[in-house]
């Protein structure tokens, strides 16, 4: 189901004659919507917006480490200003991987609205459907588009050819997950529990494991996220786990797919 947010983002576009904005800074689309946008330090949010009568300003955490979450978040409170003006005055945004996972808010809403307004929805499948999937198709994309690899991830999860589970783990401890539906596994729920703790997100918890690019695609049995029925055998399966983590937050995004 097409989202508010995707929508408003594709009326957007589609109203200022914009098929793509992979070379236009989103700064300049700020600023034709009436908004500055500025960078500074931020000790408690990635991305700030606050209306004025005349002026709307919006902060960016000079301390995001890549460009592409940089984008990502400006892209989110575009879609903010597009969206909910008349709802808040000022607006801070944390994190917003957990958003992703929730439904019916306005957080989502501004994901969705960036996401479609950075990853075009017909251009994405076409690139993406080239491609096997791995993490590096995920590198690939967030380097093509210009945005984050959380965003790149979620974006596949909808849109992408290949099957693939998002968990989203904090403080070591699981908050939300995602699978394709239909799917023929189940993930066993570990909502605010632990990870598993054969998985590569209990690696990074217990040990600060991060992975280096050329292994990050890490083999899992089929047992450490899903349902294992009485009749299978986890080597019949093959299972792999690729975390995006966020030492900054805290945070890690499991990638599960099955080859």
């Amino acid at each position: 189901m097409i989202s508010l947010g995707q929508v408003a983002a594709k009326k957007f576009m589609k109203e200022n004659g914009f098929s793509d904005l992979n070379e236009i800074p989103l700064e300049l689309i700020a600023a034709g919507l009436g908004a500055t946008v500025i960078e500074k330090p931020m000790s408690y949010a990635d991305g700030r917006i606050v209306f004025g009568d005349r002026k709307t300003i919006i902060t960016i955490n000079s301390n995001i480490e890549y460009p592409g979450k940089k984008r990502f978040t400006i892209g989110h409170e575009i879609g903010h200003l597009c969206m909910h003006k008349e709802h808040f005055q000022l607006h801070n945004d944390t994190d917003a991987t957990l958003e992703y996972f929730k439904t019916g808010n306005q957080e989502t809403e501004a994901n969705e609205f960036a996401s479609q307004l950075i990853m075009p929805e017909n251009s994405f499948r076409e690139i993406s459907d080239e491609y096997e999937f791995g993490p590096e198709l995920l590198r690939f994309l967030a380097d093509h588009f210009k945005s984050s690899i959380t965003s790149v991830a979620y974006r596949y999860f909808k849109f992408g050819h290949h099957p693939i589970c998002l968990v989203y783990s904090y403080a070591n401890k699981v908050k939300y997950w995602i699978r394709p539906d239909p799917y023929d596994h189940y993930i066993k729920d570990r909502t605010n529990l632990v990870p598993p703790e054969d998985s590569v997100a209990t690696e990074f918890f217990k040990n600060g494991k991060i992975y280096s690019k050329n292994e990050s695609k890490q083999q899992i049995w089929k047992s450490t996220w899903f349902e294992l029925k009485s009749w299978e055998n986890d080597n019949d399966f093959n299972f792999y786990e690729y975390c995006i983590v966020t030492p900054k937050y805290n945070t890690v995004l499991s990638v599960i797919w099955e080859e």
